[in-house]
């Protein structure tokens, strides 16, 4: 594996939008996820970015459940792997779901989980992210020792992080 102290090469193996009617490539199992999490630790990743699905309907799932057997799977071969969790507004608004997968303890927890600073408006959709929970959510990380991954995707985003 080739490795290289001095870059970060994030790999995100689904995102929440493509299905399998939209590529087939994309992967949607845990064992999918796992298996192309895999091949990208051969060509050197230094971190991972998930995000999970309902294995049958293909949407996107917060249970945390379903991240810790995808967790456990790549911690078998790749322990001091980075990983990142999913904590979007995107399809889940409230607390409770949104922050389910920081729940998780030992090995299955994560390294780190994204914390969207604003609320964002996509072609056909809104990813909600009001500061009291953006507040929530980076409180709840601090607490149980995840690091957040700033998501900025615009610059009032960056000023917000400053906040």
């Amino acid at each position: 594996m080739y490795t290289n102290d001095r870059i970060i090469i994030n790999f995100t193996p689904t995102g929440i939008i493509p299905s399998k009617k939209v590529t087939p490539y994309v992967p949607i199992t845990s064992q999918e996820i796992i298996a192309d999490v895999k091949k990208a630790c051969e060509l050197g990743i230094t971190s991972v970015h998930l995000h999970i699905r309902d294995s049958e309907t293909q949407l996107p799932c917060y249970k945390k459940e379903k991240y810790a057997e995808i967790i456990s799977g790549i911690r078998e071969f790749a322990p001091d792997l980075v990983i990142c969790v999913s904590t979007s507004g995107r399809h889940f608004c409230d607390f409770e779901k949104r922050s389910d997968v920081l729940l998780l303890d030992g090995d299955l927890k994560p390294d780190m989980a994204s914390l969207t600073l604003s609320s964002i408006n996509f072609n056909n959709q809104a990813s909600i992210n009001e500061p009291a929970m953006i507040m929530s959510l980076a409180q709840n990380m601090l607490d149980r020792g995840i690091k957040p991954e700033l998501e900025a995707f615009d610059s009032g985003m960056i000023n917000y992080a400053k906040y």
